[in-house]
């Protein structure tokens, strides 16, 4: 298959406020993105859910990592509207639109846990071409070390993550 060279990457922290690692990480290219910047590529560096950053919680209203959907991204703004759907929208409008050619291409979305799965990669679409193939990549260069990769497909489901923005979803989690 011949894709399209990938030319726009963002590089997301903070989706969930409490999560640490891709704040520090996103925060630290913000102010020196020289070893995130590569020839022909843009890559941005961005926090996605300041105010849960700002109170150190998961979230203010409802989960940012849920709420890429059709119906959320498409409601109405009002002032009773939450935080977070307000801010999928703005980030929607940023790095999309979601399912359009003017997406953004590879959105890396940096996340914590505290099961023992050291660093994961998860996989949003086993037809993703180019992600398997970065994925082999990733894993090859980080050998011996392990780097599982976690396939969260299902038939009847359509992700709404924040990096389901993207043309190439790609979500990393770090024990």
């Amino acid at each position: 298959v011949d894709n399209p060279p990938v030319r726009r990457v963002a590089i997301f922290g903070g989706t969930h406020g409490n999560e640490l690692s891709g704040v520090v990480l996103v925060k630290h290219w913000q102010e020196n993105g020289a070893e995130i910047q590569r020839t022909g590529v843009e890559v941005k560096p961005f926090l996605t859910n300041p105010r849960a950053v700002e109170k150190c919680t998961r979230y203010i209203d409802c989960d940012l990592n849920r709420v890429f959907d059709p119906d959320n991204l498409g409601r109405t703004v009002v002032e009773d509207i939450p935080y977070e759907v307000r801010r999928a929208q703005e980030i929607n409008h940023i790095f999309g639109p979601k399912g359009s050619d003017d997406a953004y291409d590879l959105i890396f979305d940096l996340h914590n846990t505290t099961s023992n799965m050291g660093g994961t990669l998860i996989l949003e679409n086993s037809r993703d071409d180019f992600t398997i193939q970065m994925f082999h990549y990733i894993k090859n260069a980080l050998a011996p070390e392990c780097c599982p990769v976690l396939l969260i497909e299902h038939p009847s489901l359509k992700y709404a993550t924040t990096r389901s923005v993207a043309k190439h979803p790609v979500g990393k989690y770090e024990k």
